[in-house]
């Protein structure tokens, strides 16, 4: 590495961190909500960045756009940009999505939420951390390269995803599935979607997700009357409490996640009858099971089979079973390269030393994942992702795309 050179990116990322100012409050002035969160997708906010990019000097742009029919655009737009290495063994990739989660209750935030506020080395409004600070280090540190001439070692792809906040299907599950070949083996592929105020945490793994809804089926009848009835409700709560036990069966420990065993929570209960004096015949029941990547959702499932049938037979009930959602992938390992040289980078840049982790919620890295491809999800935030008065910090934007910078000349 030369580090003059890296001097030299580092000092203009920190003197020019106005660019990542203007990119926030461009795009933050531009809602992109999906149509589940009653928006219209992506396309007006990509059409700002991508003429922001440009003005910028950002011009090799390509677009992987998924078709769909519910918005006014007719497409969810993928965007990336590339910034040409000198060499060609792998890619170094910032990937960030540009939708953002609704406002929620307006009442609560001190500005206006779709107006980016520089106040006291911060910056406020609705989705400047989630995703928009990984987005601007990213371009951040694409903006390093490009307005000084230099050239970095290895080519630096910015992936703008949509669709994120509500699962993916028109963004990273859409891109994995119609445009693998974007994605090298080699490449080290980092997504800024998840972190701690240090920068000192990267995420390597997901505990697998699956939602469970049972719907139990007995016989209603009067209170007085038991005898006439077959009460699902009691046949649900002995069968909610065979699935929590669940903790025990499956109760290996992993200390990289918190907490560190597999959890497997009641959650939705749906109403049954309207009275007190009623033997519910009906029971809807959902669990929310977050379980440790060492076991594979069939083996939970075999197991959930297994109760189910027990729970039927002792209490006379039909339970019918649906999985609203499911996930599951393996980790990246601490010694891929990606792991080892963020790891490095972290502790050149940051002066920390960094810590794999694992969490209990998902990420865009599963799916890459899942295709045999290393990612981890690393960034340097105070994470108030769909909090009211969300904010980002702006130095963080410049030590995370000085990090960024310094891979690219690794």
């Amino acid at each position: 590495m030369n580090n003059e050179e890296f001097n030299q990116l580092k000092d203009f990322i920190y003197e020019n961190t106005d660019f990542a100012v203007d990119l926030e409050k461009t795009i933050t002035a531009v809602p992109a909500l999906a149509p589940e969160n009653g928006g219209d997708g992506e396309s007006k906010k990509c059409a700002a960045l991508e003429q922001w990019l440009i003005a910028n000097g950002i011009k090799n742009l390509e677009h992987f756009d998924a078709p769909d029919s519910r918005v006014s655009s007719g497409v969810r737009p993928n965007l990336v940009a590339t910034i040409p290495g000198n060499l060609d063994d792998y890619n170094i990739w910032v990937c960030a999505h540009m939708d953002v989660v609704p406002v929620g209750e307006l009442s609560l935030w001190n500005t206006d939420p779709w107006q980016a506020v520089v106040k006291d080395g911060k910056i406020y409004g609705r989705g400047v951390e989630d995703n928009q600070q990984g987005l601007c280090s990213g371009v951040l540190a694409a903006l390093s390269f490009v307005k000084q001439h230099i050239i970095p070692e290895h080519t630096i792809k910015l992936l703008f995803m949509a669709d994120e906040e509500v699962g993916s299907t028109y963004g990273m599950l859409w891109l994995c599935k119609n445009h693998p070949e974007l994605f090298g083996k080699n490449d080290r592929i980092f997504i800024p979607d998840g972190g701690d105020p240090n920068g000192e945490t990267i995420e390597i793994a997901e505990k697998n997700l699956l939602w469970l809804k049972f719907h139990t089926i007995g016989k209603q009848s009067h209170g007085s009357r038991p005898d006439q009835g077959c009460n699902a409700k009691l046949a649900a709560c002995d069968l909610a409490m065979r699935i929590n036990d669940f903790e025990n069966k499956f109760g290996k420990k992993d200390s990289m996640f918190e907490p560190d065993h597999s959890t497997f929570q009641p959650t939705m209960q749906n109403a049954n009858v309207s009275g007190v004096n009623i033997i519910p015949g009906d029971d809807v029941l959902c669990f929310d099971c977050r379980i440790l990547p060492c076991y594979t959702l069939d083996e939970v499932r075999a197991e959930v089979a297994k109760v189910v049938s027990d729970v039927e037979k002792k209490y006379g009930v039909k339970i019918e079973v649906s999985v609203p959602q499911s996930a599951q992938s393996p980790a990246t390992s601490k010694d891929s390269p990606v792991a080892k040289d963020l790891a490095s980078a972290i502790k050149a840049v940051h002066n920390v030393e960094p810590k794999f982790i694992g969490i209990g919620g998902g990420t865009v890295a599963a799916e890459l994942r899942n295709m045999g491809i290393d990612a981890v999800v690393w960034s340097t935030m105070d994470e108030l992702a769909h909090q009211p008065n969300e904010y980002c910090i702006i130095e963080n934007i410049a030590k995370d795309a000085a990090t960024i910078a310094y891979l690219a000349i690794l």
